[in-house]
């Protein structure tokens, strides 16, 4: 698919389209509490190093709780990519379909 250029007027009358507004909530609903998990989980560890640190210096196998859970951020953050490639291929299925729309319909 080329990228034409969108000019403001045409731009607005696509924002004001429900399925543009559906897509772009749909990817708020998304992203938004994503990104605050990544932040609450990555924040965790130090704030848990900080508050409990006799907790987090326990030995659990050949490691301390603290090296476990930053080892884990690692397996989280891969999940999280692959969850939102995994949405973001729904995304960009929908934009396509929309800039399909746009092209033919609204500008004729």
């Amino acid at each position: 698919m080329s990228h034409h250029p969108i000019d403001q007027e045409m731009w607005e009358t696509l924002a004001e389209e429900p399925e543009f507004r559906a897509l772009t909530s749909q990817r708020r609903r998304f992203v938004i509490p994503a990104t605050i998990f990544f932040i609450v989980y990555y924040l965790t560890l130090p704030l848990s190093i900080a508050i409990a640190p006799q907790f987090m210096s326990r030995q659990w196998g050949a490691l301390s709780i603290a090296y476990w859970f930053a080892l884990s951020q690692f397996a989280m953050a891969w999940l999280l990519m692959a969850a939102y490639v995994i949405r973001a291929r729904k995304f960009d299925l929908a934009a396509a379909k929309l800039r399909h729309r746009e092209m033919h319909e609204i500008r004729g």
